[in-house]
């Protein structure tokens, strides 16, 4: 798809990632609209893209809508557990009734649509590194299932759609996005350790801190959304878009400390409930059918995001 002068709908477009993705489709001459409710958005997130080829939208997607579009792509959902777990209900709302809306106006317009799922919806996997194949470990009764269950059936609406009504529908399941731009409160485990560390204080380690991730600088998850949009013969299928380069969390706490030259000590609380002990996509479909595989190495792109944080905590952020 050449996005030049494309009428995109970003759903979520004023949060971390949607902010990113906003400037690079602008920066491709397309014609972009940003949904957001500014729950966990910020309208300073589009700050200075001012311009007569966005337009920004206040708008909650669990209330239907219509607008003409080429383009849907539903970023539309917090991704923190710390937030998505602070309203649950609604959670779920935005994950599944979010989506169908999204769909059917992709739907009535002839439009694909681009749905960000996650790496939540392998659950605590049993399987290493998680295929697309896999079917997943999920609690659907614990804290995180307003999240892990809401995309899942997400995912089965949109593809329902796909095999009935011949939408074109793509799906990518993001890993542990990180880099700058991420809100000071974000809760997500990079963000808590560089502020705490920028501001002098423990780093909040949660468990033994042996549980493993795998962190995508944000451009490249950028990169990877944009390769599955653009692609052809994509439709129904379903992609990781993450980062294989798999981390401990003690790990990453180290690192942030010698990258910010903080001496700060370690504090360890009880493990999350149903916190996933691994996680690492397997990401050989991306880079078979759509050329893509991340290229920011994690202290390279650790150094941006300390240098991004250092910056907006030393002008006031909260």
């Amino acid at each position: 798809m050449n996005f030049e002068n494309q009428r995109i709908v970003v759903a979520g477009g004023a949060g971390f990632v949607g902010g990113h993705l906003v400037r690079r489709l602008l920066e491709q001459g397309a014609r972009v609209t940003v949904l957001d409710n500014f729950h966990t958005g910020s309208r300073a997130t589009l700050a200075g893209l001012e311009g007569d080829r966005l337009s920004v939208v206040d708008h909650d997607v669990c209330a239907p809508l219509d607008m003409a579009c080429d383009l849907v792509i539903n970023l539309a959902c917090p991704a923190s557990p710390e937030h998505y777990q602070a309203d649950p209900l609604q959670t779920w709302r935005t994950s599944v009734f979010g989506s169908a809306n999204l769909v059917e106006m992709a739907q009535r317009h002839g439009a694909r649509i681009v749905q960000a799922s996650t790496s939540e919806v392998y659950g605590d996997p049993e399987l290493h590194p998680q295929a697309e194949t896999y079917w997943g470990n999920v609690s659907c009764t614990g804290p995180r299932a307003c999240y892990d269950e809401g995309k899942r059936a997400a995912e089965t609406y949109l593809l329902d759609m796909f095999r009935e009504k011949n939408v074109d529908v793509r799906i990518a399941r993001l890993f542990n996005t990180y880099g700058p731009g991420m809100a000071i409160n974000d809760g997500r485990v990079v963000s808590n350790f560089v502020v705490q560390a920028l501001r002098g204080e423990a780093l909040t380690v949660f468990g033994d801190g042996t549980q493993t991730r795998s962190f995508c600088y944000v451009s490249d998850t950028v990169n990877g959304l944009l390769a599955l949009a653009a692609g052809r013969g994509l439709q129904g299928q379903v992609f990781n878009i993450g980062n294989p380069d798999e981390r401990s969390v003690l790990e990453i706490a180290e690192l942030v400390r010698t990258l910010t030259g903080s001496a700060v000590a370690m504090r360890r609380e009880p493990a999350a409930i149903d916190d996933p002990r691994r996680r690492c996509p397997d990401i050989s479909r991306a880079r078979q059918r759509l050329g893509w595989a991340p290229e920011t190495a994690l202290r390279d792109g650790l150094e941006m995001t300390i240098a991004d944080f250092r910056g907006r905590l030393a002008a006031g952020a909260t």
